[in-house]
């Protein structure tokens, strides 16, 4: 049994994929540390008339959120901030493991979609977007030529 403090192993980093201690391969992320994989999971459930999207984003207030709909993507973004003039009067802060920082992600959902036909409401870390199937593009009539 490898020794930990406070629920990680020591050794985590030690024993990761060689690639992923590597800065130039994007993977290693200082702001968020290793968990940053766990930040912004998203569930997409398609309907009958529309796609609708589920995205996790504990601790973010609905201020801190934004959502843009440009040339066909959907993007949403949300960042936050620590004050660090908060003082604990208590005691000294021995571990702060809060972050601040922004993430985003970007969805491509087409050029027939317009912005006042997205919904998203904000409720429980969970920010639920649903937005109309944009309506499949009519393919010309094929005009064939019987050939004698």
């Amino acid at each position: 049994m490898l020794p930990s403090i406070f629920s990680e192993n020591l050794f985590d980093d030690m024993w990761n994929d060689a690639y992923e201690l590597a800065p130039m391969f994007g993977r290693h992320n200082p702001l968020y540390g290793k968990h940053a994989r766990n930040l912004m999971k998203t569930d997409v459930r398609e309907t009958d008339n529309s796609y609708e999207l589920d995205i996790d984003l504990p601790g973010f207030k609905k201020d801190e959120i934004q959502i843009n709909l440009e040339n066909g993507y959907l993007t949403i973004q949300a960042a936050k901030g620590l004050d660090k003039d908060e003082q604990d009067k208590k005691g000294r802060y021995i571990r702060q493991e809060r972050y601040a920082g922004q993430c985003s992600r970007s969805f491509y959902v087409g050029d027939g979609i317009k912005s006042e036909d997205v919904n998203a409401k904000f409720e429980d870390g969970i920010l639920k977007i649903s937005m109309p199937k944009a309506a499949p593009k009519q393919l010309p009539p094929k005009n064939s030529i019987t050939i004698e």
